[in-house]
């Protein structure tokens, strides 16, 4: 069967990315967790002007909006800079939550520091990926919430995220060159999840039940799925319906216990941190990784509208699964009992990394 070599080769490439990400948790997890706060500072505006160069490009990459990715001239792979930049974002603003937890902060001295980055990096994923930007954006009030932000002004955030939306909109509808049919696909996207009726839009949605049907309690077996020959993206975007239609709902429900499990250490790991930032650290890049997960197969279900959003370490796709590592080493990081015994005292002042730490 002509599938059979394709998964061969499909299962190699992974096992690859997988190694070399492994390799990456295992550099990130020696790295001291109080040194991401310098990282954060240093990767910021690195982040931003990739996003920049990414976002204005404006051409395609095998066929795909090239304003999601750049392609790295050394290696010639594509590289998704929003991933990136999520993972630093989220680390920026634990940082930020840390530095005020004990005291009172107005929402005008917290405009600068924690909502313009915030909207600068949104701003620039919005008009190539509208679900990560939307992702991102609920991600950051989730740890707002948790760090203790006022929630008065998370309200007016979430108050002006959405003028803003509408204003992009406007604009992208006034003037359709700027940002072509990315508009219309979302709304093509959202009025196919509610309306009843078969469109050709459901294409995807329908080919993704016609495999998770036809799994079964069991599945077909490893490698036997015959809707991943005519299910597009069915390696990235909705490889939940072929896993269940190749292991059937014991297969799809072990999947979803083992991201559970992932929530429930993400919590332990947390709740037994000492210091306020390796507390939000650790649900600042762990959560999303469970969150973007259930997404996913919340679309592969029909439970809600296409995201494009991929299965963390299980799609295809080099960048998903190493920023997926990059955040676990993260985690692993801060779960070090050495992390939670920092002491601003003992800095060294000849490493400039620790003493741009100790002093955020």
């Amino acid at each position: 069967m002509v599938g059979n070599g394709t998964t061969m080769g499909h299962l190699m490439k992974h096992g690859l990315l997988l190694f070399l990400g492994f390799g990456i948790i295992y550099g990130v997890h020696k790295i001291p967790a109080h040194y991401f706060k310098g990282l954060s500072i240093i990767a910021m505006p690195v982040v931003l002007a990739l996003l920049v160069y990414t976002l204005a490009q404006g051409t395609t990459i095998e066929g795909a909006n090239a304003s999601r990715w750049i392609r790295l001239p050394l290696v010639g792979i594509t590289f998704q800079t929003s991933t990136l930049a999520s993972v630093v974002l989220m680390v920026y603003i634990a940082r930020y939550l840390s530095k005020i937890k004990d005291r009172e902060v107005t929402f005008r001295e917290s405009i600068l520091p924690l909502w313009a980055p915030v909207f600068l990096i949104v701003v620039l994923i919005l008009p190539a990926n509208f679900s990560t930007a939307a992702i991102l954006f609920f991600m950051v009030l989730v740890l707002c919430f948790l760090g203790g932000y006022p929630l008065k002004y998370l309200s007016a955030m979430i108050g002006f995220g959405l003028i803003g939306l509408m204003f992009f909109v406007l604009v992208a509808k006034a003037a359709p060159d700027l940002f072509p049919n990315r508009v219309d696909t979302w709304m093509s996207r959202i009025e196919s999840f509610w309306d009843p009726a078969d469109t050709e839009a459901d294409y995807q949605i329908e080919k993704a039940k016609i495999a998770i049907s036809s799994g079964g309690l069991v599945g077909n077996g490893a490698g036997k799925s015959v809707m991943k020959n005519f299910l597009p993206q069915s390696s990235s975007d909705f490889i939940y319906a072929i896993i269940v239609e190749e292991y059937g709902l014991i297969g799809g429900f072990s999947l979803m216990f083992f991201y559970m499990l992932l929530l429930f250490r993400i919590v332990v790991v947390a709740n037994a941190n000492e210091s306020v930032f390796g507390k939000l650290l650790v649900v600042g890049v762990g959560l999303p990784i469970v969150f973007q997960a259930l997404i996913n197969m919340a679309v592969a279900v029909e439970l809600f509208p296409v995201t494009g959003q991929t299965l963390p370490l299980i799609s295809s796709g080099g960048t998903s699964i190493w920023m997926t590592c990059l955040a676990i080493g993260i985690v692993l990081s801060a779960s070090r009992k050495r992390t939670n015994d920092f002491d601003e005292s003992e800095v060294d002042e000849n490493n400039p990394l620790e003493v741009l730490s100790g002093q955020l």
